[in-house]
């Protein structure tokens, strides 16, 4: 009960702000009691501002009033069009977390703290101004001292991402508002409940834990890096875990442009097309091979080194894809870009995102109703992220259940998209990648990986034979002795059991011998 007084009356006063930015309209699906919802839609028009932004802009505008938790919340509800709309999401998608910074004093104290060491035992230089300051956290440059095994000194900048005071009880609070909340709209709305909002809620609560454990964060540089050694369409800076710990991340201080800076680059001798070029193939590269991106690739976390390489940083929001999702993207990609309908239908069906039970006819002609209208354009304005954006649309209709990886990629795609035009406006990325994609789909698709699908599963099978074999031969003996096998009633012995015991390693060989023999024979073909 207490839970319950001490939330609703905190939601009471984000209503309240909410209202005096005129953006009230995401708790008409709460269906708040009219004890609160009356009150406060009554007074907030006294104090409501006058404005000509559009929705989203203001309900962005009251987020960042709101504070880190709900500007978090705001982005990720970005990537939520079917939840919010799709005008709403766009506005949500350019909030961005700039916040004043906190005093370096204290940043330099969370240093100290984490390694136990004084600030000169880790850098030889350290910039008192912060050059980026977020919800979460702020960033200082910095200089390190290496010595080799020679003992030649040798110096290095790095960023110093430290995480701010205080911050994990401030966002433990709120999310425990959030969970409340998304509760009790499943209790009052079961109709929202294929949305899943608790998922929602959930989703957000791993994505901040991941951001406030930048050892996390290191992890995820360290694995996007690991995936493009020999790569050069991406460059990921390293990481000094000698000096990153929970609160504090150390990386390679990269230098370079702006991406979406095209005049800058043409000025430094560098091509755009060449940019984008190595753009698409290093998003394609993370989405379709590796299954693991960056899913917060706006312009801030991008830039362009001097011999042309795309460079990433902050890497707080990663998404992970599995094969089959990969697969099912990249089957709806080339069905969407051919105009196979059918297909793309199939292929949402036989992924189970759309129920068996819904008309596969009917749900044809949505995408095509989907599709038409944003292929007939000319190529350089088609946006696959908007066509996938607009297909999250049409799910109330069919059921079908919110897939988050997908609403998370769908987010990034717009991003890249809009930076693909930024670097040419003439040009469209998945032109570029398409061969990619097409080529990728033909190896995972195709008759040969499914020959190759068919002997991983064939090994893996024989990989376990050996312990299966051993516990049956146990089996075996128990039963030659006289005893029961695992888990069975005590019998008396028969002579036709012990000749059944004894055949049994017999068999079991023939069989590991019959199964090799087929995993060679897929080898061979």
């Amino acid at each position: 009960m207490l839970r319950d007084l001490r939330n609703l009356a905190r939601l009471a006063g984000i209503a309240w702000t909410l209202g005096r930015h005129d953006a009230l309209f995401p708790l008409d699906v709460l269906r708040l009691p009219h004890v609160i919802d009356w009150p406060v839609r009554f007074f907030s028009r006294s104090v409501r501002r006058k404005t000509s932004l559009r929705p989203g802009e203001r309900l962005a505008l009251a987020l960042r009033e709101l504070g880190p938790t709900f500007i978090k919340l705001g982005q990720t509800l970005s990537t939520r069009p079917d939840l919010i709309g799709a005008d709403v999401a766009a506005d949500l998608s350019g909030l961005q977390d700039r916040l004043p910074p906190f005093p370096t004093a204290e940043a330099k104290a969370t240093i100290a703290r984490e390694f136990d060491q004084p600030m000169d035992a880790l850098f030889v230089a350290f910039d008192d101004s912060p050059v980026a300051a977020a919800s979460i956290a702020q960033v200082h440059f910095a200089v390190v001292r290496d010595i080799d095994a020679d003992g030649v000194e040798t110096q290095r900048d790095v960023a110093v991402k430290i995480l701010r005071p205080g911050i994990e009880r401030a966002f433990a609070r709120d999310l425990e508002l959030f969970l409340w909340t998304a509760q009790w709209i499943e209790r009052v709305q079961p109709s929202l409940r294929r949305l899943k909002p608790i998922e929602v809620v959930a989703t957000f609560a791993r994505v901040v834990a991941t951001e406030m454990d930048l050892r996390m964060e290191a992890a995820a540089a360290s694995e996007l890096a690991e995936n493009f050694i020999g790569d050069d369409s991406l460059r990921v800076p390293a990481v000094d875990w000698r000096r990153t710990a929970r609160r504090v991340l150390t990386l390679e201080r990269i230098y370079g442009l702006k991406i979406d800076d095209r005049a800058a680059m043409i000025a430094a001798g560098l091509d755009p097309n060449e940019v984008l070029t190595k753009a698409s193939a290093a998003f394609f590269n993370q989405v379709f091979r590796d299954g693991f991106f960056h899913a917060d690739l706006h312009p801030g976390n991008l830039s362009v080194g001097i011999d042309g390489t795309v460079q990433a940083v902050d890497f707080g929001i990663m998404g992970r894809l599995s094969l089959e999702t990969r697969r099912f993207l990249g089957e709806m990609f080339i069905g969407f870009l051919d105009g196979d309908y059918r297909r793309v239908a199939e292929v949402h069906f036989k992924a189970g995102y759309v129920p068996a039970d819904q008309p596969l006819e009917e749900f044809m002609q949505a995408c095509r109703s989907i599709g038409e209208p944003i292929l007939g354009l000319p190529l350089d304005e088609i946006s696959i992220g908007r066509l996938l954006g607009q297909l999250f649309q049409v799910t109330e209709r069919f059921q079908m259940e919110t897939q988050p990886q997908l609403l998370l990629l769908q987010k990034t795609m717009v991003a890249m998209e809009g930076i693909g035009r930024v670097l040419n406006p003439h040009v469209n990325m998945w032109r570029l990648a398409r061969p990619q994609i097409e080529d990728w789909v033909i190896g995972n698709l195709g008759p040969q990986a499914k020959l190759r699908d068919g002997a991983r599963e064939l090994l893996a099978g024989l990989e376990r034979l050996p312990r299966t074999l051993a516990n049956l031969e146990k089996a075996a003996a128990r039963l030659a002795d006289g005893g029961p096998p695992y888990g069975a009633t005590p019998t008396a012995p028969t002579g036709r059991t012990e000749s059944a015991a004894r055949s049994v390693p017999l068999a079991l060989w023939a069989i590991a011998l019959l199964l090799a023999a087929l995993l060679a024979v897929v080898a061979l073909d």
